[in-house]
């Protein structure tokens, strides 16, 4: 990374950003995810939201040769579930119980919000690929409280919101 590189990142890190892991299949079936911060709403009308992933992303191919997406919005009591599907080592589903619906893709539990995908659009974002989703179904909790990125770490709100 060039100084100026890491300069424009350094600068980005003073937003404070949402954190969600992003599930979806593989190929052959086998659950993927990853964390996520890269994510906005779009649309209301469609509900639409995006997603930005790493074109270096290892499970990249699932993201975009599959048809379905899901954004888990996480609360800020799993930070351990956003750190083991930001690593990019192990199975991130170990131990991890979840449920599926219509698509079939992992919907992890305790979150703040999950929005499952219908894959839309894929758009060139310079290293990263920008996926458009039309929301199909979504679940949200009453309570709680989110995981941001802020600085290049994890962290959550200081006063109740």
């Amino acid at each position: 990374m060039t100084k100026d590189q890491r300069a424009f990142r350094d600068a980005l890190g003073r937003f404070a950003t949402g954190v969600t892991v992003v599930t979806g299949l593989s190929l052959d079936g086998a659950p993927v995810g990853l964390t996520v911060s890269a994510f906005s709403s779009l649309s209301i009308s469609p509900p639409l939201v995006l997603i930005c992933l790493d074109r270096a992303t290892s499970a990249l191919e699932s993201y975009l040769d599959g048809q379905w997406f899901v954004v888990n919005v996480l609360a800020e009591t799993q930070e351990d579930l956003a750190s083991a599907f930001a690593d990019v080592d192990g199975d991130r589903f170990a131990g991890l119980a979840y449920e599926t619906w219509d698509s079939g893709c992992p919907i992890l539990p305790n979150c703040l919000a999950n929005l499952e995908c219908k894959t839309e659009a894929v758009y060139p974002g310079g290293d990263h690929l920008i996926v458009v989703g039309r929301v199909t179904r979504s679940r949200w909790a009453k309570d709680g409280r989110p995981l941001l990125h802020y600085g290049s770490a994890f962290t959550g709100f200081t006063s109740k919101v």
